[in-house]
Formats: structure tokens, sequence, C-alpha cells
């Protein structure tokens, strides 16, 4: 695989987004305030780390404090905060200074019409892309995607094979996913434009969490929004939807990082991160977590010093 670091200046236009204010045991409010330090990035006061709501995010952002602990920066995780429309302005705000992203989501969120799909490129694109203020580091060699499932009866019944397929189902089926999917590209905009389909009806669960993975058991869904590190899929016989026209991106692991925290330290600690985590251990780590019960922070942690990167 081709690998490539990210343009080493950000380009573009600052873009304007409302910051989010801190209290008490999470982010809750707008305030519309708030602003990225300017100059030279310092971990010193440490720093903290946001994630997604779901189990994969949460794992990778105890592994990130791992390490920069490791490498003596005080880090401190606050899990579960929602999606990128509340994660992106955290970040920008100061609520947040750092978490685990996804190339390709990122992109599709940041550019909505980039048609990028390589690792390398997509780098460059994401540096262009980017609110000033903010960066992404090297990616590393895990990566997790976006994957539309169906249940191995379903696949028999409408003959499902690939994304394609669906087209002829246009109007009978149901799809489950996160509320966010229904406006997404890498989601149910996306399978309209490329591949002409349309459900029957859009039903919001979860990211690929036990409310999504409950409905298509049921049957109370027909398709399922869900990522392929999800050791569910496998366990089940799920069929996963090939995706002949690309519609789903490259989705390494890429840390995002506000400016005023990127220095050497961090950029170190979590690039020696990037090189060990692997796509399969990361799909380890999420058993241990959905179907072993673990702690995120406690499985994180396992991890990090069994592969010497605690010390």
């Amino acid at each position: 695989m081709n690998r490539r670091t990210l343009l080493g200046a950000l380009a573009g236009a600052a873009v304007s987004v409302p910051a989010l204010s801190a209290c008490g045991s999470g982010i809750t409010s707008l305030d519309g305030g708030g602003s990225s330090a300017g100059g030279g990035g310092s971990s010193k006061g440490g720093v903290t780390i946001g994630t997604a709501n779901f189990t994969e995010n949460q794992v990778l952002g105890h592994l990130y404090a791992a390490v920069l602990k490791a490498a003596g920066v005080k880090a401190t995780v606050r899990p579960n905060l929602g999606t990128r429309e509340i994660l992106i302005p955290a970040l920008k705000g100061g609520d947040i200074d750092l978490l685990p992203e996804y190339q390709g989501a990122l992109l599709h969120y940041l550019a909505p019409k980039s048609k990028v799909t390589e690792e390398g490129e997509m780098q460059n694109a994401l540096a262009v892309a980017l609110p000033a203020g903010l960066q992404i580091l090297p990616y590393g060699l895990a990566e997790d995607s976006d994957a539309f499932v169906v249940t191995r009866e379903t696949a028999r019944r409408y003959r499902l094979a690939s994304l394609a397929d669906l087209a002829r189902q246009n109007g009978r089926l149901v799809i489950g996913a996160a509320p966010e999917v229904k406006t997404r590209q890498v989601g149910a905009v996306g399978l309209k434009d490329m591949y002409g389909v349309e459900f029957k009806e859009f039903k919001s669960l979860d990211s690929s969490g036990p409310l999504v993975k409950g409905a298509l058991k049921k049957g109370d869904v027909d398709v399922a929004n869900l990522f392929t590190t999800d050791t569910d899929i496998q366990a089940n016989d799920w069929v996963v939807l090939t995706d002949p026209k690309n519609l789903v991106p490259g989705q390494h692991i890429v840390p995002l990082v506000a400016d005023r925290k990127a220095d050497s330290t961090v950029r170190r600690a979590l690039a020696r991160l990037g090189n060990v985590l692997t796509t399969a251990q990361l799909t380890e780590l999420n058993r241990q977590v959905d179907k072993d019960k673990k702690d995120p922070e406690d499985v994180a942690n396992a991890y990090a010093e069994r592969h010497g990167l605690s010390a």
C-alpha cells in the first residue's frame, strides 16, 4: 500500500463553526463562541480527547490516551460525545483537542463532492478541506469502513450480492442506520445518486450498535449500515453487499488534532500507535468490549501494555 503523509501546511479559508461549551459531565450546549489559539502547539497543559458514540471510537480514544501518557502528556478522555456534527465544532472551539477519525468519512463530511479514494490523495484533500486551526496527522495501518449488510436469508430472497442489486427492490426494503446516514453521501444520499436505490423506509437507530443489529436479526430492517470491524457480521453469517462503484472510500484511522496541541511529542506518540495497530487487532478489541463486556479503557490499556506502547 502506498503510504504518504499529509501536506505540510493547511490550505483554504477558515470554516465558521459554532463552539460547544463544556458543562459538568459532557458537552451539552451551543454558545457560538470560541476560537483556536494561534502560534505553535504545546501539549504541556494536557490533551483532552473526544470520541464518537460507538465502541470502536471509544477504544481508540483510550488508546490515544495510553500512548500520550506514556510520552509524558497528561491525557483525558471524554467518551461518547456524539457525531461529527458535535465533535468537529467542539474540537475547533477548544472543548476537546484531539479525536480519532476515519479518512474517507471525514473527507465526505468536509467536502461532500470529493471523488478522491486513494489514501495519500485523501490525506492531501483533507488538509485542504479542514477548518483553519485543525490538522490531520499521518494515518495508521488500521482501517474500518462502512458496510451495507443483509442477512443470508434476505440475500437469497431478493438475490442481493451488491449495492447495485438493491435498485431492483426499490420501495420494498427498509434500511436501518444511525440518523446521520440518511443525509450523508456514504449513506442513503449516495446510494440513490450512484446506484439509484430508494428504500421503503429509513429507520434511525445507532452506529453498528445493538439497536441496528437487533433490528436486522428480527427482520425489522432489511439492510443495515454496519462497520467492517464489527465481529457480529461474521458471527451471524451476514452478507456484506459489494460496492462496484466505490461509494465507500478508504477509511484508515487518522488522528484529527487542534494546532494548539500538535507538538512533536503528540505527533510521535500517535505515529507510534498508528504503525502498530492493525485492522485485525482493532476488530479484536471491539469484540472484547461488545461481546466480553469489558471496559473500553481497560481493553485499550491492556493492548498498549502488551505491545510496548505504555512505557
